[in-house]
């Protein structure tokens, strides 16, 4: 069997949103709150439905501006006209009424204080250990640099490098983000992988040359990963023959896969 095609990887590009953070938990909790202490009454409102709304707007619309579509590169601009357009929606008049201009910029906020999956802190300071070889560790994210930086602080991620939609001025999945990540690290894509949540992100980075490493998350991918026998956990890896060259299961198990394990 010919080698892993990790073992000479020198650089993770990491997903955020779902990968390393849980951002539907967080932003729920966060509305809950708020919600509590704004004492509002919002009956049958469905917080987490909210939520998840908000952030298919931001999938649906990052696609489309990547795609040529006028709209903006910064994610909390983003988010907020997606917040405004989902406060205009019937079901959730009770929030647009109780919530004023600066209520939206602090529930805007929100996407700043992600929480990290249990592994994510302590999975990245092992990789930052990791003794085979040097391999550095950062973001290739849809969200601003600010975002990405105040994430990492709440959440204790320590990354070496941060690259981000508004610095690349691009959204995944389109060619700018992949390759002019590994343009600025000055790595030809075979010694990048991807590290995602999301196997349309796998597959957009592996077009472009990189590889790729899938992490599935219990919020992630459960509606578009409908081709793969077993859903998810069907995601093979190169030693199966699979869509992706290593999957991960915490990233505690990352270190091995850049053994070839």
């Amino acid at each position: 069997m010919s080698p892993s095609p990790l073992l000479g990887v020198e650089a993770l590009l990491f997903d955020v949103f779902g990968t390393v953070v849980d951002w539907q938990g967080s932003v729920h909790r966060q509305l809950q709150q708020r919600v509590k202490d704004d004492g509002l009454d919002v009956g049958s409102i469905d917080l987490l439905q909210f939520t998840k709304e908000w952030r298919a707007g931001y999938m649906r619309r990052t696609r489309e501006i990547a795609a040529g579509a006028p709209g903006p590169t910064n994610v909390d601009k983003l988010h907020r006209e997606l917040l405004e357009d989902l406060l205009k929606q019937d079901q959730y008049a009770p929030l647009q009424k109780a919530w004023d201009d600066g209520a939206l910029t602090s529930i805007n906020l929100f996407w700043h204080n992600l929480d990290g999956w249990p592994d994510s802190s302590p999975g990245l300071t092992s990789l930052g250990s990791f003794s085979d070889r040097r391999v550095l560790k950062g973001t290739l994210s849809n969200g601003s640099a600010r975002l990405l930086i105040d994430v990492a602080k709440h959440a204790k991620l320590n990354w070496d490098f941060i690259f981000s939609g508004d610095l690349l001025h691009s959204y995944k999945p389109y060619p700018a983000m992949y390759l002019g990540a590994c343009k600025k690290l000055d790595l030809d894509p075979s010694k990048v992988a991807m590290v995602a949540a999301h196997i349309q992100d796998c597959r957009a980075a592996k077009r472009f040359g990189l590889r790729t490493i899938y992490l599935p998350r219990e919020t992630e991918d459960n509606q578009v990963i409908e081709d793969f026998e077993g859903g998810k956990q069907g995601v093979q890896g190169w030693r199966e023959g699979g869509a992706v060259d290593g999957v991960a299961l915490g990233l505690d198990e990352i270190c091995d896969l850049l053994r070839g394990k």
